[in-house]
C-alpha cells in the first residue's frame, strides 16, 4: 500500500500521524507526506483546530481518513496504533527525543478548553518509559499531570531516571503543594517550567507555586500561558510579569469561543500576543508604545476605558 499523510492546520509534530506511520511502515506499506501529484491507496487528515478552514482541493486517495478534534471531538487511534512508538523520522526530530502522554484528561472545565469534552477528567494513560524507550528527552503534552497521583508518581520515575522533559501544555499552580514543589525543583527540565495563568486569580497562586519551586533551589525560566478576554484585566495580568522578574515569560493566547468557529478575534488580543510573545519587545517596551503596524501606538486601546 501507498499511504500519505497531510496536516491541515499545524507545523507542531503530530502525534497520531507519528503512530500512524509506524504502524504501516511495519506492515511494508509506503509511507510519505501527501503529494498532490501522486496517487495513493489511503489518505490520513489531520486537523487540529475546528476555527481552521479545512483542506478544499482534491485527495486522489482510494481511501481518505480524517481525524483530530478539528474533525471529530470524538474520534481515537485504534489501540493497536495509539500504544505504539511513533516514528519520528517524518519530522526529522533528533533521535535523543520523544513525544507523548502520560496522563489524558483534565478535571477542570475551563471555558476555552475541549479537553474535558474529549479525553474526560484525568486517567492513566502512559508510563514514561514506554514514552521514551530509551530517550533522554520527552515533550510531555499531559492537560494536568498534577491532578493525578499517577501522574505525580511518573514525575517521581521521571526524576529517578533522570529524563530531562519539558510538560508543554502547563502545569496547574494551584496544586502544588510543599512536597510537589520539591520534586518539581528535582526535575531536569528541557527549558523551563510551564503554568497557565489565565485568571486574576491565578497569578497569586503563580507567586505561591513558583516562590515554593524555588526554595528548593530551581533558578530557571517560568513561562506562563495567559488567555485573553477582557482588555482592562488581561493587560494588568499580562504587565503584572514585567516588573516581577526577567525569569516570567507570559506567553499570551486568544480566547476562542469552543462554540463560534467563526468568532473574530479583537486586534487588541492579536496586538498583546505579538508584544507579549517576544521577549525583548515586552521587556524593553511598554504596551502604550508599541506600534505593531505602522502609524499605530497600542495606546489608542487605552482610550476606550
Amino acid at each position: 500500500m501507498k499511504i500519505g499523510l497531510l496536516v491541515v492546520d499545524s507545523n507542531y509534530p503530530n502525534l497520531a500521524l507519528m503512530k500512524i506511520s509506524n504502524y504501516h511502515k511495519a506492515r511494508g506499506h509506503d509511507v510519505e507526506w501527501y503529494n498532490p501529484l501522486s496517487p495513493y491507496d489511503k489518505v490520513y487528515i489531520a486537523k487540529v483546530f475546528t476555527f481552521t478552514p479545512d483542506y478544499k482541493y482534491y485527495i486522489n486517495a482510494d481511501q481518505i481518513e480524517k481525524g483530530g478534534t478539528g474533525y471529530d471531538i470524538e474520534k481515537v487511534l485504534p489501540i493497536e496504533i495509539d500504544r505504539i512508538q511513533p516514528d519520528y523520522s517524518i519530522y526529522n526530530i533528533v533521535p535523543d527525543l520523544a513525544y507523548g502522554f502520560l496522563t489524558r484528561g483534565c478535571p477542570n472545565r475551563c471555558k476555552w478548553c475541549v479537553v474535558p469534552q474529549k479525553e474526560g477528567k484525568i486517567s492513566p494513560y502512559m508510563d514514561i518509559e514506554e514514552v521514551v524507550a530509551g530517550r533522554r528527552k520527552a515533550i510531555l503534552m499531559d492537560n494536568n499531570v498534577l491532578a493525578s497521583d499517577y501522574g505525580l508518581h511518573q514525575i517521581e520515575k521521571i526524576i529517578k531516571l533522570g529524563v530531562r522533559v519539558d510538560f508543554n501544555q502547563g502545569l496547574d499552580a494551584r496544586l502544588v503543594t510543599n512536597e510537589i514543589a520539591q520534586l518539581l525543583a528535582k526535575v531536569k527540565w528541557i527549558k523551563r517550567i510551564r503554568f497557565g495563568c489565565d485568571t486574576p486569580g491565578q497569578i497569586a497562586e503563580v507567586e505561591h507555586a513558583t516562590s515554593l519551586i524555588d526554595k528548593y533551589g530551581y533558578k530557571g525560566e517560568y513561562f506562563l500561558y495567559c488567555i485573553l478576554m477582557n482588555f482592562e484585566e488581561s493587560f494588568a495580568r499580562v504587565n503584572y510579569w514585567k516588573s516581577k522578574s526577567r525569569r516570567f515569560l507570559p506567553h499570551c493566547q486568544p480566547f476562542r469561543d469552543l462554540n463560534d468557529p467563526h468568532q473574530i478575534i479583537p486586534q487588541w488580543q492579536k496586538d498583546m500576543a505579538h508584544w507579549a510573545d517576544r521577549k525583548a519587545i515586552y521587556m524593553s517596551c511598554d504596551f502604550q508604545n508599541f506600534s505593531p503596524r505602522k502609524g499605530f501606538l497600542c495606546s489608542e486601546y487605552f482610550k476606550t476605558l
